[in-house]
């Protein structure tokens, strides 16, 4: 268990975005902008082949049904008019209405956004919930922009995708850079873009809303939450005791600092984070509620009093039994999978393992419990958020837990006896059971001429 830290002295709250800037092409193997999109569709072709797919249908989920750009002006504070760039990718919405998260980042690009909402398809699939995938996202930092610029911003972006989405079509979500409040704003602006007679029926335009605005128990912290489902089945099927053992973090916002937090109460301790801001190392563990506390108002771990700065080398070479990455995509390259000295990585981020990196870490024994399924428990609790804005019920959030576990558990369960049977990595299995899932509805409902 982690010690308990010395409770630092906090200044006042400040935005807490949390996650890594995106790495220099010269040390990862993505290189190009795109490369993330074509890893996603090499797994999608690998897949395709285990489960012997129909070709057509590896034909319709090679693209996104709808790929939406807009360019929209906001006054500034300074009363500068600004341009900005948004994006939203509409992949697949066979199973249902189509999901994913909104992404604030000066990072953000057309085709990682596609290969995020490619990714949503296959985890709602995979998770059973009964949405397709989608993402979007601004170019921008939102640490350079003042509350009330953020809000407008956010507010005109809404509107400037207006019919695009809606409760029953497209439900965006918060992802980086993005938060509950974010998404108030999104469904305050959405409503008041609907007649007066909607404005109660359309809560569910979003989810991930604060619990006072229609948002769930358990939401803030379902990634984390599922990540931590994830990793007991793994350490019950390996006889693995979590008790004692030790976790390396990557990006300590929301899904690293809850999975931290989670895993603290079974006895993991956590040696070792790093963000945005850098890397520290505490080898008697830190005590992740007080190190959350202090990045909930402090915005980063830097100037955390009770851990060694590193470098972000020495970081990826610290000993321990499991590695969550929760931070931006592309940052398990080939360097960093050599420098590895983990049991286990689980990935809380989306992407974070380069198919170079992905190669040398199974090799040497490492296993990876992949993103599609590890961090699948966001769009699921996000499902549950959706279904009740349509009850105009409220569960508790024990019973948001317990339907969670189940399905995560599931999941697990079966990604993990299909590995077996196929003999293939968790990633594939993965890919290929939502593909099969995918694969049945077409069959039944056929192509409309």
């Amino acid at each position: 268990m982690s010690p308990p830290d010395t409770k630092p002295n906090l200044p006042a709250a400040a935005p807490s975005f949390t996650e890594v800037p995106p790495p220099p092409a010269s040390r990862t193997s993505f290189g190009k902008e795109n490369e993330f999109f074509r890893a996603i569709q090499d797994y999608l072709d690998r897949a395709a082949k285990v489960v012997n797919l129909e070709p057509y249908v590896r034909t319709i989920l090679s693209q996104p049904k709808n790929e939406i750009i807009v360019n929209f002006p906001v006054k500034m504070d300074n009363g500068e008019v600004r341009n900005f760039k948004g994006y939203r990718v509409q992949h697949n919405n066979l199973l249902g209405p189509f999901k994913g998260g909104i992404r604030f980042h000066p990072g953000v690009t057309l085709d990682d956004v596609k290969a995020l909402a490619a990714m949503m398809t296959w985890k709602c699939s995979l998770l059973r919930v009964p949405f397709g995938g989608g993402k979007g996202g601004i170019k921008f930092d939102p640490r350079g922009v003042s509350k009330t610029e953020l809000q407008r911003i956010t507010r005109r972006f809404t509107h400037a995708l207006g019919g695009n989405i809606g409760p029953e079509y497209d439900i965006p979500a918060p992802d980086m850079g993005t938060n509950a409040q974010t998404m108030a704003w999104m469904m305050d602006t959405y409503s008041n873009m609907v007649g007066s007679y909607q404005k109660q029926s359309v809560r569910g335009v979003v989810t991930g809303k604060p619990v006072a605005s229609g948002g769930t128990l358990g939401r803030a912290k379902a990634t984390g939450q599922g990540m931590v489902y994830c990793v007991t089945e793994w350490a019950a099927e390996h006889n693995f005791s979590l008790e004692g053992s030790t976790m390396i973090v990557q990006g300590f916002g929301n899904v690293g600092s809850n999975a931290a937090v989670i895993l603290s109460k079974l006895g993991v301790s956590t040696i070792a984070v790093g963000d945005h801001s850098g890397y520290l190392l505490n080898p008697e563990g830190f005590n992740a509620h007080k190190l959350q506390d202090y990045v909930e108002v402090n915005g980063s771990i830097a100037g955390y009093p009770n851990g060694k700065s590193i470098t972000r080398e020495e970081f990826f070479s610290t000993k321990a039994d499991i590695f969550a990455p929760c931070a931006l995509e592309n940052q398990i390259g080939e360097s960093e999978a050599r420098a590895l000295n983990v049991k286990l990585v689980v990935e809380g981020a989306n992407g974070p393992t380069n198919p170079a990196g992905e190669r040398i870490t199974i090799d040497r024994g490492i296993e990876i419990l992949p993103d599609v399924l590890a961090n699948s428990g966001g769009v699921t609790v996000s499902y549950y958020e959706w279904v009740q804005n349509k009850r105009s019920e409220s569960w508790t959030e024990e019973e948001v837990d317990e339907r969670l576990e189940k399905a995560m558990k599931r999941a697990y369960r079966e990604v993990s006896d299909m590995a077996r049977s196929k003999k293939v990595d968790l990633r594939i299995a993965a890919y290929a059971l939502a593909l099969q899932r995918i694969e049945l509805v077409y069959k039944e409902r056929d192509i409309f001429p």
